[in-house]
């Protein structure tokens, strides 16, 4: 068989949320930083990304990341995030899934019991520490951007539920965090379709409602996604977050849980060296620690660290030809809602 294009895939998964990372036969992405290339995704050409997250060849519970040579010489590797909606700057998971992936294939030298693996990524450098035995990782430390809370309990109004408040909050892309209650539902996985549905609603009225733009990072200027939480009996975060077009992360979701973090240190509720249990709407768990301060753009941040574990469970090539239907992929309004009939 004659294929003009083929892309080299591992298939990683980080607490049963799917993070591939794309190691081969990606195009060059214009830009002198990470953050320059993931614009260019966003506003220039964002094919590679319709490629790799469209059916047919993918599906909308997925992340792929995009394996680049770093643009700074203090790291090892650079990635960034191509998810259905848009390229993001960072994903806990997602980097968890890259670090995992890189070390067990040898694209980076592995070291036991510990691999230190510096990543530059469009929010920022990530130093990540995997703790590594038998040629495996059996966890991976993410010592996280900046986080720090941007509105507390602030009040939107929606149609269905009323008053509700939240509270906005960047660690590493920005999030509405939204106690679960007020939306009349719980983080289990039967209610799934509720929470996701009731998460692209919040997220459509916080973008009339909320402005953010980062203090530093140019281009991110949203709210990306929102981030159902409750509160288990043993002190654990029950978190779940809601990604277009309209699914939950099955993680319980690395930057999430550091914005949480930012939100609880922004009260008060932690210090640096107090950590909180993250679990995910399928039990999934993360531990998020807090282990420094810092200040962005005159605000009070903090220094997040995020452990949990990667599984690579194979390889996979998709293969590309010109002539096929479908170059670039489609969405259908099954997934995407009925606003949508067909995108190539």
């Amino acid at each position: 068989m004659r294929f003009e294009k083929s892309l080299d895939l591992l298939l990683v998964h980080c607490q049963g949320e799917v993070g591939h990372v794309l190691t081969g036969g990606a195009p060059q992405i214009p830009g002198s930083t990470m953050l320059d290339k993931m614009n260019h995704i966003n506003a220039v050409d964002d094919s590679l990304r319709r490629i790799v997250t469209r059916e047919p060849r993918a599906n909308v519970a997925m992340s792929v990341n995009l394996l680049v040579a770093p643009t700074r010489a203090d790291a090892d590797a650079g990635f960034i995030v191509l998810q259905a909606d848009k390229a993001h700057p960072m994903s806990g998971s997602n980097c968890i899934c890259v670090v995992t992936a890189i070390l067990e294939s040898g694209c980076v030298a592995m070291h036991e019991p510990e691999t230190v693996v510096r990543l530059d990524t469009p929010a920022g450098l990530i130093v990540a520490r995997a703790r590594c035995d038998n040629g495996r990782c059996l966890s991976v430390s993410l010592d996280n951007v900046p986080s720090f809370a941007e509105l507390l309990d602030h009040a939107i109004d929606t149609p269905q539920w009323g008053k509700i408040k939240v509270d906005v909050a960047f660690g590493g892309v920005y999030y509405a965090l939204v106690d679960v209650g007020q939306i009349g539902l719980s983080i289990k996985p039967s209610s799934a379709r509720g929470l996701a549905e009731a998460g692209i609603e919040l997220k459509r009225l916080l973008a009339e409602q909320v402005t953010v733009s980062h203090p530093t990072l140019s281009g991110v200027d949203e709210i990306a996604y929102v981030m159902f939480r409750d509160h288990e009996p043993d002190g654990a975060v029950r978190t779940c977050t809601t990604l277009p077009p309209g699914r939950v992360d099955r993680s319980p979701c690395g930057t999430g849980s550091s914005a949480n973090l930012a939100a609880l240190f922004a009260r008060g509720l932690v210090k640096v060296g107090d950590a909180r249990i993250s679990r995910s709407i399928i039990g999934g768990e993360f531990t998020a620690e807090a282990i420094g301060e810092a200040e962005i753009g005159g605000r009070k941040a903090v220094l997040p660290r995020v452990t949990g574990r990667g599984y690579v469970f194979g390889r996979s090539e998709l293969r590309i030809a010109d002539d096929e239907p479908f170059p670039v992929g489609f969405v259908l309004s099954d997934t995407w809602g009925p606003q949508v009939d067909l995108l190539t």
